[in-house]
């Protein structure tokens, strides 16, 4: 036997039933062998496979980089000459910026001065206007001061009872003597009791005469203004309340008269606030003085009654005048009377007129149809003519015919018409 076989023969593992022996083992380490060196082989392969796969990427990222490298170039040089023109336009717009900037500046200025002159000349102009107004009110102030002085005045004159009843007095006349005319009135005339009333108005139509007293107590009032106190001032009320009262006695027993005044009579206050504040505060002198039939006037109030008192008269006037107006419209109705006469005449004229010309527009429209019809008589003779056949001569007689015939026509359009 072949020392070979032999040795390859010999068991050197015993795995379960199976004997595995060195041949066995040799060839499974051949074919272990073989197996990893065809593995090895593969991952060769593979390997420079993927090794030339690589670097085909690689190639392909480097063109790929190459050409991206030229585009960022390229973009880059086109960057630079858009940056540069770009710089040349903001160059250029910063040349315009800066000279239209200097041209709003040189307008701003020119502007702000013309505004502080404007303004300046506004301020010159406000004062001097303040100036004439602080003489205004200098002038004004000074007249306060004289007015000041005259109400001191005023207040010596009133502090008198005779200087106060001429105050009174004196602003009824001038409501009175505005507002009546001369003889409608009398001051201080005498009244058949012997009473002479401040004013006495004639009223029309021989009716009783209106009193006016202007006297009033003007002392308690002012004894009211000055007092200082709850008490004063009740006492002066009371006084003031008292001297009305006896007043408007007098009055009613002096300046009613049956027959001879009217059955109420005016006290003149010759004050609007004084009137107020009697109405205000002394409901019982108002209450007082109408079951005395005495009315409490003030100017305006007074003004009223004169204006009422005018209209009145105004309105006895005017019936005292009836008659000759009566006398005027029946004079008018007159003359409208002879004016219709003649109005109907003249359109009698008119119309007889109006026929004529209508009987002369029929002789006319018929002159103007029988004129008609004679141009149509000749104008159908000459287009007959023209119609019919070129023009020749005729013979004497055949004219004198036809001229024969159109008379004959012409008459019998005649009798026709």
């Amino acid at each position: 036997m072949n020392p070979l076989s032999t040795i390859l023969s010999e068991p050197v593992a015993q795995l379960g039933a199976s004997i595995i022996t060195l041949g066995h083992a040799l060839a499974f380490g051949a074919l272990l062998f073989f197996v990893l060196l065809v593995a090895l082989v593969a991952a060769l392969w593979r390997s420079a496979k993927a090794r030339s796969v690589a670097a085909a990427e690689a190639a392909d990222h480097a063109r790929d980089a190459e050409a991206r490298m030229a585009g960022i170039l390229q973009a880059q040089a086109e960057m630079q000459g858009r940056l540069g023109t770009v710089a040349e336009i903001f160059g250029a717009r910063q040349a315009e910026l800066t000279r239209s900037l200097g041209q709003r500046l040189d307008a701003m200025t020119g502007r702000i001065g013309q505004t502080m002159a404007e303004q300046t000349r506004s301020t010159h102009e406000s004062l001097a206007r303040l100036q004439e107004r602080l003489a205004v009110i200098d002038t004004a102030q000074g007249n306060i001061q004289s007015l000041a002085g005259q109400v001191v005045q005023l207040q010596a004159i009133l502090s008198n009872k005779q200087t106060r009843g001429a105050f009174g007095q004196s602003r009824m006349e001038a409501i009175v003597a505005d507002g009546l005319p001369h003889g409608a009135y009398e001051f201080q005339a005498t009244l058949s009791n012997g009473s002479r009333p401040d004013c006495l108005i004639r009223m029309p139509n021989d009716a009783p005469s209106l009193a006016i007293d202007a006297k009033f107590p003007l002392e308690a009032w002012n004894a009211i203004r000055a007092a200082e106190g709850t008490d004063a001032q009740k006492v002066a009320a009371q006084s003031f309340r008292r001297d009305i009262e006896v007043h408007i006695r007098d009055i009613a027993d002096k300046y009613l008269i049956s027959g001879e005044t009217q059955d109420t009579a005016f006290m003149f206050v010759p004050s609007e606030s004084v009137f107020a504040e009697i109405h205000e505060n002394f409901e019982a002198i108002i209450q007082r003085a109408h079951r005395a039939r005495v009315v409490i006037v003030s100017p305006s109030l007074l003004m009223l009654s004169i204006q009422v008192i005018q209209a009145i008269l105004k309105d006895a006037r005017m019936r005292e005048q009836a008659h000759l107006i009566q006398g005027e419209v029946i004079r008018l109705m007159e003359d409208v009377g002879r004016l219709d006469e003649r109005v109907r005449k003249l359109q009698t004229h008119f119309g007889q007129a109006s026929k004529d010309i209508d009987d002369i527009l029929v002789s006319t429209s018929k002159v103007t149809k029988r004129g008609q019809k004679i141009e149509a008589l000749e104008f159908g003779a000459g287009q007959g003519t023209e119609a019919e056949d070129p023009p020749k001569r005729e013979a004497p007689g055949a004219r004198a015919a036809d001229s024969k015939t159109g008379q004959l026509r012409l008459r019998v359009v005649e009798e026709d018409d």
